[in-house]
This record gives C-alpha cells, sequence and structure tokens, in this order.
C-alpha cells in the first residue's frame, strides 16, 4: 500500500471514531443536562395547567444553548478518549513506525475540531439568540396571556408575584363561578375581589376578567378602614404588566451580533456586559480547535510506555479545567471593564497555538533530521 493512501485511509478511520464519538456524547450530556435544567418549569405544568407537549416544546428551545455551551468541552474529551484508546491498542505506535508523523496523526482530530468550531459559531451567531427570544416570548405569553385561561376548579392559582385567582367551578361554555381575585399589583392599596360568576376575554394587554355581582374590598391604610365597593359589572386585567409582547425587554443573551458589539438596546450600566457577550460569541468557539489541540498534545508527544501511563491525560485533564476557570474570571472581569475583552481572545487562542507550535514543531525537527526519541520502557 503507497504511503499517501495510508495516510488518506488513516485520517478516515480516525476521523469516523472521533465524529461518531462526537455526536454520541455531545447527544447524551445535552440530553442530561435538559433533562435536570427543564425540571426548572414543571411549575408550568403543576401551577399553570400546561401540557407536556407544550412543556416539552417550551424547554427544547434551550437545547441550542446547551450544545453551543458543552461543544468544546466534549470535543476535547472525545479527542483525549479516542487518541489514548489508539495508544492503548498500540495503534498510534503502528502508525509512527509506518513513518506517519505527530501531526499527520492529529489531522483527523483538527478536522472534527474545525467542524465543531464551524458549528459553534453557527449556533453562538444565529441559533441560539433566535431560540432563546422564542423560548422567552413563549415564556412571557403562557405567564401573562395563557395561564388566565388555564384556571383549574377549586385551587389558588398564581398568575404572577402579585396576582392570584381561585374559582369554585367553571361551567361547559367557560362561565366561571365564586370568584375570588388578591390583587397586590398596586403595593398602596391591595385589593381583594369577590365575585358570583365571570367571563374570561382576550384585551389588548393579556386575559381580562369580566365579573359579576361581586365586591372588591380595599384597607385605607391612612385610616385603617375597610373601603367595600359593590358592582353588578367590573373588568379588570389579569395580566402582570400592562405592556404588550412586543415592549417585553430585551435580554442580552436573545439579541443579534450587531446590537451586542454596539449596545444600543442596552441600559446604560449594562453596555459593557453586552459588548463583552458579543466578543464572547466570537472567541468562544476557536476555544474548541485548543481544547482539542490539548489533548492531542497530551496524546502525541513524550515517550511511549508499554502499560501506558495516567500522568499526561491527567495533565492534559487538569490543562483544560484550568482554562475554562481562567476563562470564567476573564469573562467577569470584561463584563466589567471592555478594556479586557482582548484577554477574551488571548485564553481562547493562545493555549491551541502553543501547543500546534509544540506539535508541527516535532515535524519541522524530524524534517532537519533531529532524532526523534521513543523510549520504550517495560
Amino acid at each position: 500500500m503507497r504511503s499517501g493512501k495510508l495516510v488518506t485511509w488513516l485520517d478516515r478511520y480516525i476521523f469516523r471514531q472521533l465524529f461518531l464519538a462526537l455526536v454520541a456524547v455531545t447527544g447524551g450530556l445535552t440530553a442530561l443536562i435538559w433533562l435536570t435544567q427543564s425540571l426548572r418549569f414543571v411549575e408550568l405544568v403543576v401551577n399553570r395547567g400546561l401540557s407536556m407537549t407544550v412543556f416539552v416544546g417550551l424547554t427544547s428551545l434551550l437545547i441550542p444553548s446547551f450544545i453551543a455551551v458543552i461543544l468544546p468541552i466534549t470535543t476535547y474529551v472525545v479527542v483525549q478518549f479516542i487518541y489514548q484508546r489508539l495508544s492503548g491498542d498500540r495503534e498510534l505506535t503502528v502508525m509512527r513506525s509506518a513513518g506517519v508523523s505527530p501531526w499527520g496523526m492529529a489531522r483527523p482530530a483538527m478536522a472534527v475540531a474545525l467542524l465543531a468550531t464551524i458549528l459553534g459559531y453557527v449556533l453562538n451567531i444565529w441559533v441560539v439568540p433566535a431560540t432563546l427570544q422564542s423560548f422567552r416570548q413563549y415564556q412571557w405569553e403562557i405567564r401573562n396571556r395563557v395561564a388566565a385561561f388555564l384556571l383549574q376548579e377549586g385551587v389558588f392559582t398564581s398568575l404572577s408575584d402579585k396576582m392570584t385567582v381561585y374559582v369554585r367551578s367553571r361551567d361547559a361554555n367557560g362561565t366561571l363561578h365564586g370568584i375570588m381575585v388578591q390583587d397586590d399589583r398596586d403595593k398602596a392599596a391591595p385589593a381583594t375581589i369577590l365575585a358570583e360568576s365571570g367571563q374570561l376575554v382576550e384585551g389588548a394587554h393579556g386575559p381580562r376578567a369580566v365579573l359579576f355581582n361581586g365586591n372588591r374590598q380595599e384597607i385605607d391604610h391612612q385610616t385603617g378602614r375597610l373601603n367595600l365597593l359593590a358592582f353588578d359589572q367590573n373588568e379588570i386585567d389579569l395580566s402582570e404588566t400592562a405592556a404588550t409582547i412586543a415592549q417585553r425587554p430585551a435580554d442580552m443573551s436573545e439579541v443579534g451580533l450587531v446590537d451586542l458589539l454596539q449596545a444600543r438596546m442596552a441600559l446604560p450600566q449594562d453596555r459593557t456586559k453586552w459588548v463583552a457577550e458579543g466578543h464572547k460569541r466570537l472567541s468562544g468557539p476557536l476555544s474548541t480547535l485548543s481544547f482539542a489541540l490539548v489533548g492531542l498534545f497530551a496524546v502525541l508527544t513524550g515517550t511511549f510506555r508499554r502499560h501506558g501511563g495516567m500522568l499526561r491525560p491527567m495533565i492534559g485533564v487538569g490543562a483544560v479545567v484550568a482554562l475554562l476557570a481562567i476563562g470564567l474570571a476573564i469573562d467577569n472581569l470584561a463584563a466589567r471593564n471592555n478594556a479586557l475583552v482582548s484577554l477574551m481572545w488571548v485564553k481562547a487562542i493562545a493555549p491551541g497555538c502553543i501547543c500546534l507550535w509544540l506539535l508541527v514543531g516535532q515535524d519541522w525537527l524530524a524534517g532537519r533530521g533531529a532524532p526523534v526519541r521513543q523510549a520504550v520502557s517495560g
């Protein structure tokens, strides 16, 4: 078999193992994170009466953001594991004996890491902001529009932190009986509203309740007297705010890249955070390449040991953990002072550049005729 064909076959062989392992590990870890994080929204099913279909559809919008966060880590884990297994099975030793250089053995991992980096950019710049925007708008609609129409009989339903509704019964035509509303939206004048019957209608700013034959009770804090207002018909707004969906305040996680870097929609005190978030989206995916190179350097360099060794892999794991911790610290500092955003690029690129130089340096030294020692210890 010619050397060129051998290298091509080895590239495909390693690439296939890396790619399948990356899909499996990323998919499994994403499912686990989704399961644990979705538990925070169980109250929407328990207290709001939403169906499991709506619950799954809502929480599934978070999946792209999970993938974007864990992709650099899973890429490192897969590269480290696959190449460590190849080393343990003596396959790397056979490749070295066939004249394959360290960089030649690293090419399949770099191809997989490059694909993961491209996917990270697609997620960070387009997919994650769009899905998070849909998620937050969907959640806002549930809390401010849908929940009021899902009032359960004989249950105190919290439509928000400032409003609770109780309904004794509901007819087939939607008429409510035995209604009590505790409205604390006006802190100066909290009110308790009782009504014999009522109907829910859709208003311009959310659900409204039309109540019949009831009274409104308020306590005058200045005199301490109970003010009682009887009514034949009264209409109250059940939405948490009077704002429309279009006026929902945007979070920086759902804003586009250009708007983040220019911080036009941010409050003055949040502008540095928005700019740092924009640079994080641009520099973050490059960590995938750096982490992959750290794993390759830990496996492909150094001396070969017949019975294997855990020192270099553990050093690689420690290096990645340290890089993650340093990255979190730098991100927090850059969010406070945008003069430090350059450090975000350094921590994403520098580790990979150093490991790449060391790997390519071995090929360069081998090309210059320098002896590459491969001590075999029993």
